[in-house]
């Protein structure tokens, strides 16, 4: 553990919406910056403006907020160490990249892309590796200035030494070395004055005071050429922690949107809460120990460590996020739940306030893996008409004839109720089912068609009651008039 103050940073690239893996990233960089008392930083690597994506900044702002990890300097909240788009930071980053040059750690280089490309080409022909001749490293002063005056902008190089070898540490991976001839003399800074990912990510988080640098392992084989970068610039090298890849849920291949939903915005459509995702993403990668599923928020800041990562790959699991996102449901209070549901209901045309959704929360708080599942359990509540083959009121070993009979008898039990609560529904319907030589299970199967329209719905007595009188009444007229009319 560095001696520095922590401080950590998420520096996505604003191409698209906000993935799920950059979510878990930002989550474990978030709680070690709340472990040890540092700060999280939100930085945006905006600089390859061909694959800039207009909605992507705001939709990882939002993300990050609906998970409630809040960054101490970034975007909208400022700081010391700003600007955090790097477009804004352009002149830093030609400023050292000319300092390598005047110190002899990089070079420009005026090849031109056709020369590039039939140099790729030749080595691929001649299986050789792919990668950068150095035809301009040792270039005279002189040639530099006859391209100069044909007016070609160079693209600057790292000059990586051409012998021995680069060691860092990784918290994760240990000590990796890697020889200094395996490594290509990579693009700093572009012809048109934009830096690569790799200067602008060396300056950014030395000019930004970052500790450790916690980001996907795909990120891995970059670090020997940002090490060497360090060393150049005479910089101290931060801490290395290099997290796990998420898997599909088949272990085969990177989570992809083939297996679902992948991008922040697409669970939370869906209806999982912030505080379930928080917790299931926590365990991607990372454990306490080999029991525990269920942390608040304030257990995973006392017990995140990078001690508790683990650098093989993780599997997402659908089904344990659904298990967790349901448990954290039922912790709920009926009031909060009711408001929670009532975008989703919105959503789905149902123009309803929570003091309508409030007396149907009891009825449905079990059955909900996902916020969205209120519409296919409780729509029936706010139709006016339903929707259903008359043939569905038809019970189980009963004809058409006797199910409306039934149909009948209960619709004049239920207009006699005179207190209409689940206790007083029951007792008559149970007895009306003895006097019709039915068992209790056909009858109330073709009253759960009549009022709700589904074969399968909430509890039946519970239903009638949150329905009411007048509603259940009028429903079970209009089933009495679909099957008189199959009947006939």
């Amino acid at each position: 553990m560095t001696e520095k103050s922590v401080r950590v940073r998420i520096a996505p690239s604003p191409t698209g919406y906000f993935h799920i893996g950059s979510a878990r990233t930002a989550l474990f960089n978030w709680l070690f910056a709340r472990h040890h008392g540092g700060r999280f930083i939100v930085r945006v690597e905006d600089t390859d403006r061909s694959r800039y994506h207009p909605e992507a900044v705001p939709d990882m702002l939002a993300s990050l907020r609906w998970l409630g990890l809040d960054w101490d300097e970034g975007p909208e909240v400022g700081g010391d160490y700003g600007p955090y788009f790097q477009s804004e930071r352009l002149e830093i980053y030609r400023h050292y990249a000319h300092w390598l040059v005047a110190q002899g750690h990089a070079y420009r280089c005026y090849c031109p892309p056709e020369r590039l490309a039939a140099l790729r080409r030749e080595q691929r022909e001649a299986k050789d590796d792919i990668g950068y001749d150095r035809h301009c490293r040792t270039l005279t002063a002189r040639q530099r200035a006859e391209y100069e005056a044909q007016g070609i902008i160079p693209v600057i190089r790292l000059a990586v030494p051409l012998e021995g070898q680069t060691t860092f540490h990784d918290v994760l991976y240990g000590d990796i070395t890697v020889d200094n001839s395996a490594l290509n003399d990579l693009v700093l800074l572009k012809s048109d004055g934009y830096p690569t990912y790799h200067l602008a990510n060396v300056v950014d988080d030395h000019l930004m005071a970052i500790s450790h640098i916690m980001r996907g392992d795909e990120w891995l084989s970059s670090v020997p050429k940002h090490v060497l970068l360090y060393h150049a610039f005479g910089w101290e090298v931060p801490v290395y922690a290099h997290l796990p890849l998420i898997l599909a849920p088949s272990g085969q291949g990177k989570l992809s949107k083939r297996h679902g939903g992948v991008e922040v915005r697409d669970f939370r459509r869906q209806g999982y809460l912030p505080e379930a995702m928080v917790n299931y993403l926590a365990r991607v990668g990372w454990s306490y120990d080999d029991k525990t599923e269920i942390f608040s928020r304030a257990e995973l800041i006392r017990y995140f460590d990078l001690s508790g990562v683990n650098s093989s790959p993780a599997r997402f699991s659908y089904e344990r996020l659904e298990w967790i996102n349901g448990y954290y449901i039922r912790q709920l209070d009926a009031d909060d739940l009711a408001e929670r549901l009532v975008p989703f209901l919105v959503e789905a045309g149902f123009p309803v306030a929570a003091t309508q959704v409030r007396p149907i929360v009891p009825l449905v708080r079990e059955r909900l893996k996902k916020l969205a599942d209120v519409v296919e359990w409780t729509d029936f509540f706010f139709k006016e008409q339903l929707d259903y083959e008359p043939a569905a009121l038809i019970g189980p070993k009963m004809t058409a004839a006797g199910s409306l009979a039934a149909l009948r008898r209960a619709r004049e039990v239920l207009a006699s109720v005179p207190d209409f609560r689940a206790e007083t529904i029951e007792p008559p319907l149970r007895a009306l089912a003895d006097e019709l030589g039915l068992k209790s299970g056909p009858l109330l199967g073709i009253l759960r068609v009549a009022v709700t329209g589904k074969t399968v719905a909430p509890p039946l007595f519970e239903t009638l009651a949150v329905l009411g009188q007048a509603r259940t009444v009028a429903r079970l007229d209009r089933a009495v008039e679909k099957l008189a009319a199959l009947v006939a």
